[in-house]
């Protein structure tokens, strides 16, 4: 790969970050954690893999990208709005009446949204109908789908999981975002959840865990997964950390859904400014 397109990647993630973090301190509302930690993935998705065109969002041969975990929408709002789906100066609407931008992603208000999500589990479903289709109409269109590891615990991941391998849907590829953070009872745990990884190999996935920060790892992944043609669905577990490029908010659940205030904007956009660690 070249060493080029890593590092214009790496600044597409950055960019995604500071268009994310503007939108939810303009809104004093959203959820800057999760979408922090979904960045590189979705740079890498928007600005290399996926082939789509924000000048006919509707195209039929478009690849589909389902956010399942859809209330980190800011950095999926974020990709469309820096890839020209809709004009940039949009993001300052999030969660407005009337905006593009709903507090959950909105098929029939944002170009370049494939689905309405939000319910938690029920994503999966709907990348898996998809891909499905590309089959039966033998298209070769792609589905992107990401996931949280907590709703990973709701029973209809598992059933859309076994749907994909039965129709052996290997154009869908599933990135679950495991920040490790569990709450039982007052206390926080970081621990990446290994049995993800096992649980999607055992239904007959064609798995593997990256850092879900490291652009190379993530690129090489998506190479893989493109030209693996074995009638597998493919599941990306990526390490991950809630609040990724701000000190402050990472790997912490206070950050998971509240917005920072103006100091705190500051400091993170200086963070976020100064590039990742």
């Amino acid at each position: 790969m070249n060493g080029n397109i890593i590092e214009e990647l790496k600044q597409n993630a950055v960019d995604l970050r500071k268009t994310a973090l503007t939108m939810i301190h303009k809104a004093q509302s959203g959820h800057p954690g999760g979408s922090f930690s979904a960045a590189d993935i979705i740079a890498a998705l928007y600005f290399k893999e996926m082939n789509i065109n924000p000048q006919n969002p509707n195209w039929e041969d478009r690849d589909r990208f389902v956010l399942s975990k859809g209330h980190v929408c800011p950095i999926q709002y974020s990709a469309l709005a820096l890839r020209g789906f809709v004009e940039y100066d949009t993001i300052y609407t999030l969660r407005q009446f009337g905006s593009p931008f709903q507090g959950h992603p909105d098929m029939k208000k944002c170009p370049g949204i494939d689905i309405s999500t939000g319910s938690l589990g029920q994503g999966l479903s709907c990348a898996v109908g998809m891909a499905l289709a590309g089959k039966r109409d033998e298209k070769d269109y792609r589905v992107f789908a990401m996931i949280g590891d907590g709703e990973c615990q709701e029973g209809q991941i598992w059933e859309a999981a076994q749907s994909a391998v039965k129709y052996e849907l290997d154009n869908l590829v599933v990135f679950v975002d495991d920040n490790g953070l569990q709450i039982d009872g007052p206390t926080e745990e970081i621990m990446p959840n290994q049995d993800l990884e096992i649980k999607f190999k055992s239904f007959g996935f064609e798995t593997t865990r990256i850092d879900g920060h490291s652009m190379e790892e993530i690129v090489a992944a998506l190479d893989s997964a493109r030209t693996s043609k074995n009638n597998k669905p493919k599941c990306i577990v990526c390490n991950t950390v809630k609040g990724k490029g701000v000190s402050f908010m990472e790997h912490s659940v206070t950050w998971h859904g509240i917005a920072p205030n103006d100091e705190e904007y500051r400091k993170a956009l200086a963070e976020l400014e100064g590039g990742l660690n």
